[in-house]
């Protein structure tokens, strides 16, 4: 959840179901402006302040590279995307560099990775915009500069810790925590597994900003969004005239994350001629972009994700052994929503605390709606349930009415996995039970015992609280507040 003003995304796509489908995906969490061909979506710009575009390769007329090429030139500091397929990757390599595009989608996409991709263009947008007032404020005054700086780099530590990873006090969340707590500052390789959407690339960040190369970069790439011949160059960068269209040599992020941190996502849908290249580069510790006869040396710690079974990959040669055993120096499991339940309450209730209207709640109905659903797009999942009620929601209380059909209709979940739970058999309740005497026990805790405080954060009078306390066995606790 953010507070901030959603940036403005333009989309051109010359098939009207294609277009209607991306702009859908992405109308809840940016402005969406639509158009049907290069010549369409130029005016629009014309008039409208547009932060970042996405374009489809195959239009008639003016190709996509084409397109941002223009884009490029009438309007530098956008950032632009191209979506595509996998027959036309030399034209998007042959224009990549002269059009400035930042990242290649391949057809067919997936919506939660169109929308990260999306996401983290926006996150790109904003940072350029800070460094162009970073760079103006250090030709005016560079000591206040350095102290900005200093006072960024400590806020970006102090959001990217373990804390980050939302939890209840009896969650799995918390050994696991622990554990990469502990092997953060050694300089092993980590290899965070589980299904996408829970919080890997945060687990990564928590990592690396506890590590002593907190104070370096930490650089983030996703391999399944490119083909090797485009991930080889964005790695490992390429010197000016390296195949058709490399105008200019460019760095690859291994020498960007040179003393800090890579995090290579989606690292098992990489081919196996791919991998052989990236086993050299953590091998030798060097790396030779594309069209130089000489390795350049790096540094860098990786930590890889991957949600699929890279052990089972590597039995049926699917993914290299000896590159498994250098990326899985430690690996990390993060389990999937449905096995902590119990994590649920804390989770929504952050999301509810960082929403732009404060004091909503969810409703006893919509709480049992979001406890009994199985969770198959994890935490993301759950962030877009809670963002649609808090948008279609009105009053104080976000009724279960405000839920997705298939939250409130929980016997039509697409997770095989579901819990299957007896209405009469209380499992719920006692679910219920157990979650609500963890918020208060932890309230409780925080407020050292005063019950007046207690009640005045959970909107409870103290008669109130104290009956909870009475009926969930607390009052009984002998922990010390």
């Amino acid at each position: 959840m953010t507070n901030r003003t959603p940036l403005s995304v333009l989309v051109v796509d010359d098939e009207k179901r294609s277009l209607e489908t991306l702009r859908r995906t992405l109308e809840d969490h940016f402005t969406v402006f639509t158009a049907l061909s290069a010549e369409e979506g130029f005016a629009l710009m014309e008039g409208e302040y547009i932060q970042i575009v996405l374009s489809d390769q195959r239009m008639p007329g003016t190709s996509g590279v084409e397109f941002l090429r223009s884009v490029r030139s009438s309007w530098p500091n956008t950032v632009r995307l191209i979506l595509s397929g996998h027959t036309e990757a030399e034209d998007i390599i042959a224009g990549i560099n002269d059009a400035g595009i930042w990242q290649y989608l391949l057809k067919p996409w997936h919506p939660d990775q169109l929308l990260l991709t999306l996401q983290s263009a926006a996150e790109l947008w904003r940072l350029q915009q800070e460094n162009q007032r970073l760079t103006l404020e250090l030709r005016s005054s560079p000591e206040h500069l350095s102290q900005r700086v200093t006072n960024l780099r400590l806020k970006v530590r102090s959001q990217s810790g373990f804390d980050r990873l939302t939890r209840a006090a009896d969650s799995p969340l918390n050994e696991i925590c622990a554990l990469a707590a502990r092997i953060a500052g050694h300089d092993l390789s980590v290899l965070i597994t589980g299904e996408s959407g829970t919080g890997k690339e945060l687990l990564a960040r928590a990592i690396h900003y506890a590590s002593p190369r907190a104070d370096q970069p930490f650089v983030v790439e996703n391999c399944g969004a490119m083909p090797d011949t485009l991930l080889e160059s964005e790695l490992f960068g390429h010197k000016r005239g390296a195949f058709t269209g490399a105008t200019e040599s460019r760095i690859g992020l291994f020498q960007q994350a040179d003393g800090g941190t890579l995090f290579l996502d989606e690292i098992g849908e990489t081919s196996p001629a791919f991998q052989v290249k990236l086993l050299r580069a953590l091998q030798e510790g060097e790396i030779r972009p594309v069209g130089s006869p000489r390795p350049v040396a790096v540094d860098v710690r990786l930590i890889a994700a991957t949600n699929r079974n890279l052990e089972a990959d590597v039995a049926s040669g699917r993914f290299r052994e000896d590159l498994y055993y250098r990326v899985a120096g430690i690996t990390l499991y993060l389990p999937a929503l449905r096995e902590r339940p119990q994590d649920i309450v804390p989770i929504v209730a952050q999301m509810l605390d960082r929403s732009a209207l404060k004091g909503r709640t969810m409703s006893n109905e919509a709480m049992n709606c979001l406890l009994g659903h199985a969770w198959p797009g994890n935490v993301r999942e759950l962030q877009n349930e809670v963002g649609r009620a808090l948008a279609l929601g009105d009053g104080p209380v976000l009724g279960a009415d405000l839920l997705s059909q298939r939250l409130r209709q929980p016997g039509r979940s697409s997770a095989v996995n579901a819990p299957r739970t007896d209405p009469d058999s209380g499992l719920l309740k006692h679910q219920l039970e157990r979650l609500e005497a963890d918020v208060i026990r932890n309230t409780m805790l925080r407020h050292k015992g005063n019950k007046t405080r207690v009640a005045e954060e959970l909107g409870l009078t103290r008669v109130g609280l104290r009956m909870k306390l009475m009926r969930l066995g607390l009052e009984k606790d002998r922990t010390p507040f």
